[in-house]
């Protein structure tokens, strides 16, 4: 029997919990719009189903979140006449598809999620059973449009994996070796994790106490100049050779930061700056940051201005989404033996 010749197709989702930074840029939405003119129809998703896993941070602050990330991601150069752009909750099927996953799933497979274990720490009998099942909820993100390709960070790899392993064991519990594709993931690019601009070795992160320590998308020029110009650096000049930022952490961080943003590997930045004083150098990445980057605030601050729009956007997008996933769900229901009589 032939292979099923599956549409190519992208999903990805980000949650919508407020102020998106450099490293949502550089490793995510950077790529999106990267793969919008490429041979695939892609889908980006604002997961606000995941984003009340841990805490639900109120249906104002909710709504607003998911609006600002649409602002984002559209300010950022996503075309929603390209791609489909839609928030999660708006398309029933996604939780319709994450309960059968539920079932496919094993308790197993779910107690190695690394993910689970550092969000809920040391209360994890505390934590929302979202929180522990939310993997096969993702799992039904992607599948749900028979998503092919995934761009992903490392942190999310694990759970994409377990996105393969449901799709391949519900494909061979129900006798329909195709039916659900095994998404490729997409883990490119030279700074996928950006690192604390006050610490190299942490990643770099929302919920740090210090907003120096990371790049918003909604700073303004000025503001993102001068966080790289007081980003921590060690006393030695940049070296010659990329072996040189090994036991450098801020180095490789401020380094990975420039290559990305200039669409360059980091090797060619070395041959560039190697030997410069970091006084030399982090001038000229925050030319090139405030450069791709420094117009992105005023644009999402244009968009939010208009909220009825954002909606409507978002509204279109989750129709157009649906016409993908309903008869994906209708067919995974007519496998199962689900009586459906409509």
């Amino acid at each position: 029997m032939a292979e099923t010749a599956h549409t190519k197709r992208v999903f990805s989702g980000v949650q919508p919990t407020g102020n998106l930074t450099l490293g949502n840029y550089l490793g995510a939405v950077k790529r999106f719009v990267e793969m919008q003119s490429a041979d695939y129809q892609t889908i980006y998703c604002m997961v606000d189903l995941h984003a009340v896993t841990a805490s639900w941070p109120g249906s104002e602050e909710l709504r607003d979140n998911t609006r600002e990330l649409a602002a984002a991601f559209i300010a950022c150069g996503l075309d929603p006449s390209q791609s489909i752009l839609f928030n999660q909750s708006q398309v029933p099927a996604h939780t319709q598809l994450g309960w059968v996953f539920n079932c496919v799933a094993r308790m197993g497979w779910m107690r190695r999620m690394t993910q689970f274990k550092d969000k809920a720490g040391k209360n994890s009998e505390e934590a929302s059973v979202g929180l522990f099942t939310y993997p096969a909820l993702m799992a039904s993100d992607i599948l749900i449009y028979h998503a092919t390709h995934v761009p992903v960070g490392e942190d999310q790899r694990q759970h994409l994996e377990l996105t393969r392993d449901i799709a391949i064991k519900f494909n061979n519990d129900f006798g329909e070796p195709d039916f659900f594709p095994v998404p490729e993931p997409i883990i490119e690019g030279v700074a996928t994790k950006v690192m604390s601009l006050r610490d190299g070795s942490k990643k770099m992160s929302k919920s740090d106490p210090s907003d120096m320590s990371r790049i918003n998308l909604t700073d303004d020029a000025d503001t993102i100049a001068k966080k790289f110009r007081k980003a921590k650096t060690d006393p030695e000049p940049l070296p010659e050779t990329l072996e040189g930022l090994e036991g450098r952490p801020e180095a490789e961080n401020l380094v990975n930061i420039y290559a990305a943003l200039a669409d360059m590997t980091p090797a060619a930045v070395i041959a560039e700056f190697g030997g410069q004083q970091f006084g030399q150098f982090k001038p000229a990445l925050a030319d090139v940051a405030v450069e791709k980057v420094g117009g992105i605030a005023a644009r999402m601050s244009e968009l939010m201005a208009d909220k009825a729009e954002i909606d409507r956007i978002l509204g279109k997008g989750a129709d157009r989404a649906a016409e993908i996933a309903e008869p994906i769900l209708d067919r995974t229901y007519e496998i199962m033996g689900f009586l459906q009589s409509r």
